[in-house]
């Protein structure tokens, strides 16, 4: 199944290498001579364009901040881009020329409203909309750098997208107050595609594991294992030992995810969370692996 498994280690590394060049993406950013956004959530502001308030005639309030993550600039275009269920994307200048950084921005329900053509009232919110707010940078010789296509595409690569030192675009999904951060115990089913796994290891069935879901805000989850531990079950003959990581996204109790494992296989998850407060996912990847997942929360 994985032809790359037996250099995988070594194929790692030259990866992490490289990556300091090139950012991943279509584009290539070269930050000597470029500049990124850093956009933040206020601590403490609401992480959600709560839908449940919304419907209950409340009004909702967004409060971020815009700064300079790298680089040199003459000024700021703080944008946002509003994502419809119908797949409808529209672009809003939110603050024009903006010089003074960081700046704060903070959004009611109404100025939303006022501000997005797809958004004339309290029931034009619906769920699984976005709102995502970035930057659109003009440097000191006129150049313009977005982070975004006009239509809401990305226009930059993962290296950009994972640094832990700013964040380039801030999300806000239209959606119910989560809470499902915590420690779980899992158990998981599963099968690979490879011949490698040994028959007692591959199908396998309710194979226990300890998962922590870390809390990243509106919504969004870090699977500490997103696997369950089946990919170190199955492939630690080839050097994968450490658990793999997994970002997740809880829309009113419907969970989605997709991410790029080791072996550079995409990898799609979808879940619930069920009544009684326990958590059901299954994922699959690019080679056919697939396994389902039970979260039981440890009190």
């Amino acid at each position: 199944m994985k032809k790359l498994k037996y250099i995988f280690i070594s194929l790692f590394a030259l990866t992490m290498a490289l990556s300091c060049d090139d950012d991943g993406g279509d584009s290539k950013l070269n930050l000597k001579t470029s500049a990124v956004p850093d956009i933040q959530k206020v601590e403490g502001s609401q992480p959600i364009i709560d839908l449940l308030a919304i419907q209950e005639g409340e009004d909702v309030s967004i409060s971020f901040t815009a700064d300079i993550g790298m680089g040199t600039v003459s000024s700021m275009d703080v944008v946002g881009y509003y994502f419809a269920g119908d797949g409808s994307v529209e672009k809003v200048v939110l603050a024009n020329d903006v010089t003074t950084f960081p700046t704060t921005v903070t959004l009611s329900k109404q100025q939303l409203i006022d501000t997005f053509a797809a958004l004339n009232s309290d029931a034009d919110f619906s769920l699984g909309d976005q709102l995502v707010i970035t930057g659109d940078l003009t440097l000191e010789d006129g150049t313009v750098v977005s982070m975004l296509t006009d239509a809401g595409g990305r226009n930059y690569g993962t290296d950009i997208q994972n640094s832990p030192l700013f964040k380039v675009t801030q999300i806000y999904n239209v959606s119910c107050p989560s809470d499902l951060g915590g420690t779980y115990t899992a158990l998981s089913s599963g099968a690979s595609t490879d011949s490698g796994p040994t028959p007692d290891e591959n199908p396998i069935t309710d194979y226990p594991y300890d998962i922590v879901l870390t809390d990243n805000g509106g919504g969004s989850y870090t699977l500490s294992d997103a696997f369950g531990g089946l990919y170190i079950l199955w492939y630690d003959i080839y050097g994968l030992t450490f658990e793999v990581e997994g970002d997740i996204t809880d829309v009113c109790g419907t969970l989605s995810g997709s991410f790029t494992d080791p072996f550079g296989a995409n990898v799609t998850i979808d879940g619930v969370v069920n009544g009684d407060g326990t958590i059901t996912y299954t994922w699959v990847n690019d080679f056919g692996d697939t396994g389902t997942t039970t979260l039981t929360k440890v009190p």
